[in-house]
């Protein structure tokens, strides 16, 4: 029998991260790269986590939605975002800049 599930969406998102900035925040985009500020260090991963927090916050998704696929200790990064599309998060992310 063929399964009849719809396939949920999944969408990259290339992301210049940010850390140790006096706010976190969305700054925008630029030549396809979202520019991301957090106020912690890039230490333990702690960076990591608060860039998780702040989109899951943001594009209204849960934290296991999210997951980062390339760039773990750069700043340059790529994340994955389960169960919403890029139209969607185009559209929240340019929302949510400088907020």
């Amino acid at each position: 029998m063929a399964s009849s599930k719809t396939a949920i969406p999944a969408t990259d998102i290339k992301i210049k991260l940010l850390p140790r900035s006096s706010k976190s925040q969305i700054m925008g985009k630029e030549g396809g790269v979202y520019k991301i500020k957090v106020n912690s260090p890039p230490v333990d991963g702690e960076a990591n986590k608060e860039l998780i927090s702040l989109l899951s916050k943001k594009l209204g998704q849960p934290k296991s939605n999210f997951e980062i696929i390339i760039g773990k200790t750069s700043r340059m990064k790529t994340v994955r975002i389960q169960g919403i599309d890029m139209a969607s998060v185009a559209d929240l992310m340019e929302k949510s800049k400088n907020q």
